[in-house]
């Protein structure tokens, strides 16, 4: 392949490759589109001003928004090119797929709406599906622009209203592989107070644990975006029912995850925190963390439980379970920084304010008390050892005299 002599107009300018996909620019000059797409992206995501794209030949402005013009005549110079040396190793260049259009996004998404026929809106679906699933991000992004979280949406509560179930996997689907949380969005998920209904009811139905993981995905989402007005107007039995799914050993490891951060992001509005503690929250993360070994899941927990013992109920329910409290001391400095600062943000609550004789006790014999003293020592954020010398002076008289710790642990750090 090396002896073969390659024109130079097959070859991109930026990747200096054969062009499998030849674009023309507003500039005049043809870039292989990978490589002008990755061009510009890079440009556009860029902070700084002073990057703001240019035609990597002319210096010319160049933007996204002026569009790629497909060189179709360069295209086909090449491929029979390739063909024609082809035995010398050259590999065939396939033609690429034609980009997706606006008009015809738009189009699919008024079928979804459209009311006059169950079989054209599962059509429509089915092909939105097949466009939002393929690999290319662009189709992606194209549904996002055209409204099809909107659509989704809509469709869904429709569904909702209806009783029926038919296409809810597939708007679901879409809207996971489309979803972003944009002003527009927040926007839906504020006109339709509904939906935390809607995707109860989902989780009720005879669905697929994929569609359920889909369905949880929307609800953390909405969650994500939603305002306090809106978060704390969910009653008890939605935290009963997220609660129950998640004590599920059918539940799938995902689904569990989004239903812990969906419980993370309800706590700060109104009584959510002891809304969640009523519903057995505490217990279950408890439980379902001295079973597992999942970092991101026990980040997720430690944020949860850090949470709701702000709160005298939560704190309450937390010291109820006879593993709360050595649980925090065998996780801490052994898997993730954000699980010791959790941690810490834990012992605290409960050493300040639930700080009773039985309590401290307990903190000592599990070995809390020891890690408080180590993460002193070790080597970790400035802010963790800072943490830890508070949670250990609000009750050094009590650990200090005990023969379980070393004097000098308390000693050296005094000031």
């Amino acid at each position: 392949m090396d002896e073969i002599d390659i024109p130079q107009y097959f070859l991109c300018p930026i990747s200096l490759q054969i062009m499998r996909d030849p674009v023309a620019t507003v500039t005049g000059i043809t870039y292989d589109r990978e490589s002008i797409d990755q061009w510009l992206s890079t440009a556009e995501n860029s902070s700084s001003s002073s990057s703001a794209a240019v035609c990597p030949v002319t210096k010319l402005p160049l933007s996204k928004s002026a569009g790629l013009t497909p060189n179709h005549m360069l295209r086909r110079l090449i491929q029979t090119w390739c063909i024609a040396n082809a035995k010398s190793g050259i590999d065939r260049i396939p033609t690429p797929k034609s980009p997706l259009h606006r008009s015809a996004v738009l189009k699919l998404i008024r079928a979804v709406g459209s009311r006059r026929s169950g079989a054209e809106n599962l059509e429509a679906l089915r092909k939105l599906d097949e466009l939002a699933s393929d690999v290319d991000d662009e189709n992606q992004q194209c549904l996002a622009e055209a409204g099809a979280a909107k659509s989704m949406i809509s469709y869904v509560m429709r569904r909702f209203d209806d009783g029926n179930l038919a296409g809810v996997d597939l708007a679901l689907r879409i809207l996971r592989l489309v979803w972003s949380p944009t002003a527009e969005n927040k926007q839906i998920v504020e006109e339709k107070p509904d939906l935390f209904q809607s995707i109860l009811w989902i989780l009720n139905s005879k669905f697929e644990d994929s569609t359920k993981t889909d369905a949880l995905t929307l609800l953390k989402n909405a969650v994500e975006i939603s305002n306090s007005s809106i978060l704390e107007k969910l009653k008890p039995d939605f935290f009963k029912e997220m609660v129950r799914i998640l004590r599920l050993k059918s539940t799938a490891a995902a689904a569990k995850r989004e239903i812990l951060k969906i419980l993370i992001g309800s706590c700060p509005a109104g009584r959510n925190k002891a809304k969640i503690v009523e519903a057995g929250a505490v217990f279950e993360a408890i439980e379902m963390e001295m079973g597992g070994k999942e970092k991101k899941t026990t980040e997720l927990i430690f944020s949860l439980l850090a949470q709701v013992c702000t709160c005298a109920e939560g704190r309450q329910e937390f010291l109820k379970h006879a593993g709360g409290v050595g649980m925090v001391a065998k996780r801490l400095m052994r898997v993730s920084a954000a699980t010791d600062d959790r941690g810490m943000c834990i012992y605290e609550s409960i050493a300040r304010y639930s700080g009773t004789r039985a309590v401290v006790g307990e903190m000592l014999t599990v070995g809390g008390v020891t890690k408080l003293c180590m993460m002193m020592q070790a080597d970790c954020d400035v802010y963790l050892k800072k943490k830890a010398r508070e949670i250990l002076k609000l009750h050094s008289k009590v650990w200090s005299n005990s023969p379980c710790i070393q004097l000098y642990l308390f000693t050296r750090y005094s000031r």
